[in-house]
């Protein structure tokens, strides 16, 4: 097994993950199995309870574990599915060597930082580094191990520590360090010396870096140069982006848009399916609470910004959240994406305001709501699932990959068209609230029909309206599953819509994937379809 460590110097935020991802793909274009695992030096037990505003957004996978956005960099860019444990925490370690020192492990030792939490970070990352990623089973041949936080933090020592130690576990030979650094730019010069003393730093703490990542605002890489079928299709994927002119504009209506990073999985879902109908992505961003009564808000120049945008986009998309704020902007763009028949994708969050704004607005349920806003609502369309605790906030919400099952007389759904007419779809869930059983009847009756349930038949997960050139919610976060290759269907069905080729792309036949497909072109006669290859790509 080999390890590549990645650390960071001089400032915060200097795009570590991209630095491990991109390695990671590059090790995968030679044909080896790669793993990764992320060390966030946090006391906090995951990333659960973290405000999307000050940590950027929860990533979820499989497994339920709630974890560092930097993980879903790794499943996008590696295609591997990973679990809670490639997400390291000290709160997670420090819990670990408790636990041991209650049941007596230790032989009535003093526990310590050294050797005790050290050596349970390197077994940690050794058990992990071994666990298989992909469905062939295999064991990894290479483990990508990002540091988070900045070398020289007080809460990183434990990890560069155990670090310093694990180099000599497993050889120099099987442990390669990569530190990232900034290069700033002051007054037309580029600053080499913050990087020399991160280095130095670094040395310091016993870790000498092998390679050095520069980031800068001046481009001065040197070409990098790969040969395998991978490598072919990221290229192919990537190389035509400036040979693109038309755009698809979807309007991002959210709670936490003063950080971007809080939806980074939508961003990039939103970058794959663009690429994947040869178009361009203009996402602008509205704060839900700018869409709220002109009379109640405190910026009339943002209301009326904030409708304009609203109104001229060509899809909406209401993504996941929690609490109050901004949720009568939320099911005002609903209505309107409902009314104007403007594509529409709810995310979570965003099926459950679609289905409060319908039951209000078309079923005649004027006081429909979500217990989520009113404890004490007399018509909650949407109720806290009676399961989930509501004493303890970490990983307490329904998480992980769990089934979605399409009802009968669903057939004529573009979605489940967009799914290849299966019967049963696995994603990814992260939420606590879930639509009122007791109404759906009336809704259905009303033409909004809920189309998937999960397997028992109990839980809505999916609505779509029939009359309508897309309008569809999802409980479950199809983001999290989206890959370059491979981009998330029900955001793919969004942007096809929005740019007008989704009734094309069905009657074409072609895949939502990239793979063993040819690159559907939106602008060539559906005769075409078996003889055309065009290179469609963005930023991945």
């Amino acid at each position: 097994m080999k390890y590549v460590l990645v650390s960071g110097g001089v400032i915060s935020g200097i795009g570590k993950g991209v630095i491990a991802s991109s390695t990671g793909l590059l090790l995968k274009t030679l044909g080896l199995k790669v793993t990764s695992i992320k060390i966030d030096p946090y006391m906090n037990i995951d990333a659960g309870t973290m405000s999307p505003l000050e940590h950027g957004e929860v990533f979820v996978l499989n497994d339920g574990g709630e974890v560092d956005l930097d993980l879903g960099n790794y499943e996008r860019y590696l295609n591997v599915t990973l679990t809670r444990d490639n997400n390291i925490t000290t709160g997670k370690v420090y819990s670990r060597v408790i636990e041991k020192e209650r049941r007596g492990d230790y032989l009535g030792k003093t526990v310590q930082i050294v050797p005790h939490v050290t050596n349970e970070i390197q077994d940690w990352i050794e058990r992990v580094a071994r666990i298989p990623v992909d469905e062939t089973g295999e064991e990894p041949d290479v483990c990508i191990i990002e540091l988070g936080g900045t070398v020289g933090d007080i809460e990183s020592a434990p990890f560069v520590e155990a670090m310093r130690q694990f180099q000599f576990r497993v050889g120099h030979e099987n442990f390669v360090s990569i530190h990232v650094s900034l290069v700033p730019v002051i007054n037309g010069e580029q600053k080499t010396k913050p990087t020399q003393q991160a280095i130095r730093d670094l040395r310091s703490l016993g870790i000498s870096p092998d390679l050095i990542a520069c980031r800068s605002i001046r481009n001065n890489t040197a070409r990098v140069q790969a040969g395998a079928s991978m490598w072919a299709s990221w290229k192919q994927l990537t190389s035509g982006h400036d040979r693109l002119f038309k755009k698809v504009s979807i309007v991002l209506v959210g709670k936490y848009t003063h950080l971007q990073d809080s939806y980074i999985s939508v961003i990039k879902s939103l970058e794959h399916s663009a690429m994947r109908c040869g178009r361009k992505l203009d996402l602008q961003w509205v704060e839900a609470a700018d869409l709220e009564n002109e009379t109640n808000n405190t910026d009339p120049l943002r209301y009326h910004k904030a409708w304009h945008l609203v109104c001229s986009a060509d899809g909406i998309l209401v993504p996941g959240g929690f609490g109050t704020r901004g949720i009568e902007g939320m099911i005002a763009a609903a209505k309107w994406a409902r009314e104007n028949n403007t594509p529409y994708l709810g995310i979570c969050l965003g099926l459950q305001v679609a289905v409060i704004e319908y039951a209000r607005n078309v079923c005649g349920i004027e006081e429909a709501t979500s217990s989520e806003f009113d404890p004490d609502a007399k018509e909650p369309v949407v109720i806290y699932m009676p399961e989930i605790s509501k004493d303890k906030l970490g990983g307490t919400m329904r998480l992980g990959l769990r089934p979605t099952v399409f009802q009968a007389g669903s057939e004529w759904s573009k979605l489940r068209k967009l799914y290849g007419n299966r019967a049963e779809v696995l994603e990814r869930h992260r939420h606590r609230y879930e639509v009122n059983p007791e109404y759906i009847e009336r809704i259905q009756t009303a033409g909004l029909t809920f189309i998937g349930k999960d397997d028992r038949g109990e839980r809505m997960e999916i609505i779509e309206k029939k009359d309508h050139p897309y309008y569809v919610g999802v409980q479950y976060h199809p983001e999290y599953l989206s890959k370059p290759l491979n981009p998330s269907v029900p955001l793919f069905g969004l942007v096809a819509a929005s740019a007008g080729v989704l009734d094309r792309f069905l009657e074409s036949g072609e895949p939502v994937h990239w793979e063993s497909s040819s690159i559907f072109n939106p602008d060539t006669p559906l005769s075409d379809f078996t003889d055309t290859v065009v290179v469609n790509s963005a930023s991945a």
